[in-house]
């Protein structure tokens, strides 16, 4: 039953909750959509369950359903999608709701249906966006979009802290767990595990390096599929190479997935991609002056393991830290057979350095980075560069501002980034893939009761030195 006066006000003309949820007047939902999102996001504890357990249900009715995609990888081995097809994974770290839209916009534009929401462990926390959140808001811009298709969220680097090398700091494993199972029960059905952090480079072989990140990455990827939704495979990704480290190789790429696939139970489903390091960062490397530096990205690694993880019967190499680089670099992701490559401070560039965005909330973040991130603050470091890379940090304090800024100079900015999107999925070669993913992709209807919704999360716990 709908108990606040808010949510029941707005969906008395296009939703029936009871004796069976029903959707009355599609019309009527989408022109309440942005009430609900609101509530599902700055409502109260009440208001905010009762708005995203309508919008998760309204958006199974219209076909805008939560799914892995598992399937459309692995076929990547077997010949069925083409090799210069790479998915582009977009975190969406502010403004999300304004962004998905845009984002479904440019894909009914060019037939785009291989494309990924995701969010980092990490950004959950300093974006102040639970799974629930998220999913939510990305649901509401689905169905307020007339999308209805297949929708693949992402749980990005689900990643250990660290007490010493090869070990992970005390309750990281169960933390990381209940985390898991959060994100499972929104629709966060493809995860990263990152466990790259203890891969020990202080022993002498590629095998011994790579042995806690197999036994850890084994750990989740069982609990994943002991507790996956029925009907459901997960896309379960595996890290190999902490990103900003030392390059990956094809030598710890099969340390870590003869390990993994040997302690797999006859009954669980592998990986379907592997993350690797080929010398970029997350953000780019900031010069004094505030610019990125050029970087020398190793493609040829990227390919060879691509190549490798295809024998194994995954979809390929996953390329991070990727929007802030050259132009002429995306084009280079698909000739090297990339299965995804992941995608954002580029978009939070554009946002925060568009003339448009409000002076006054740039000045709010960079006063709070001031105050309250000065121990990230690295000896010799200008302050162009301290605020380029403390200011993601910030999405959290800014996210009622930037959600509430002007119509008008928000469309420019959503338009800029519009343009952005066009010319990355060209240049990633993910236009006209509806047929593939339609033909691939099965999704299953979960429909919940509202008691499935909670305020609770554990993204609330301290995130400093997690990657994004």
């Amino acid at each position: 039953m709908i108990t606040s006066e808010s949510v029941q006000k707005l969906i008395k003309n296009s939703i029936q909750v009871e004796p069976e949820f029903v959707i009355t007047n599609r019309e009527a939902l989408n022109d309440v959509m942005d009430g609900l999102v609101w509530l599902a996001v700055f409502g109260n504890d009440t208001e905010k369950n009762e708005a995203r357990y309508v919008i998760w249900n309204s958006a199974q009715l219209t076909n805008n359903v939560p799914s892995s995609i598992h399937d459309f990888y692995v076929a990547k081995a077997t010949g069925e999608v083409p090799l210069d097809i790479t998915t582009p994974a977009i975190n969406l770290r502010g403004m999300a709701y304004d962004m998905a839209q845009v984002i479904f916009k440019v894909a009914k534009r060019n037939n785009i249906g291989a494309f990924v929401f995701e969010l980092a462990r990490s950004e959950m926390g300093y974006t102040d966006q639970s799974p629930a959140e998220y999913s939510a808001v990305l649901l509401a811009a689905a169905i307020k979009s007339n999308w209805d298709r297949p929708l693949f969220i992402q749980g990005d680097h689900f990643q250990t802290k660290v007490a010493e090398p090869g070990v992970p700091k005390d309750g990281e494993v169960e933390t990381i767990k209940n985390l898991i199972l959060e994100a499972m029960n929104y629709g966060f059905y493809n995860i990263d595990i990152d466990t790259s952090t203890l891969v020990d480079l202080d022993k002498p072989t590629e095998k011994e390096q790579q042995e806690p990140n197999v036994k850890y990455s084994l750990e989740f990827a069982k609990f994943v599929r002991d507790n996956e939704p029925d009907g459901i495979t997960i896309s379960l990704g595996g890290e190999i190479g902490h990103i900003g480290g030392k390059n990956s190789t094809v030598e710890d790429f099969y340390a870590y997935i003869e390990g993994f696939n040997n302690g797999l139970r006859d009954s669980d489903v592998g990986m379907s991609k592997i993350s690797i390091q080929t010398g970029t960062s997350h953000g780019g490397v900031v010069l004094p002056d505030g610019t990125l530096a050029d970087i020398s990205v190793d493609f040829q690694v990227l390919l060879d393991i691509s190549r490798e993880c295809r024998k194994m019967g995954m979809g390929g190499a996953v390329q991070h830290g990727a929007s802030t680089l050259p132009d002429e670099y995306f084009n280079q992701f698909t000739k090297s057979e990339a299965v995804e490559v992941h995608l954002a401070t580029g978009f939070q560039n554009i946002i925060m350095d568009h003339p448009k965005f409000p002076k006054d909330l740039l000045e709010k973040m960079y006063k709070w980075a001031d105050e309250n991130k000065s121990d990230e603050r690295k000896e010799g470091q200008t302050d162009e560069q301290f605020h380029y890379k403390t200011r993601k940090k910030a999405w959290g304090l800014l996210k009622k501002g930037s959600w509430s800024i002007d119509k008008s100079d928000k469309e420019e900015i959503m338009k800029a980034l519009e343009d952005r999107f066009e010319f990355l999925f060209g240049e990633l070669n993910v236009a006209d893939t509806y047929d593939l993913v339609d033909k691939l992709v099965k999704p299953v209807k979960i429909y919940k009761e509202l008691s499935d919704f909670s305020t609770e999360t554990v993204t609330k716990g301290k995130v400093k030195g997690l990657a994004d």
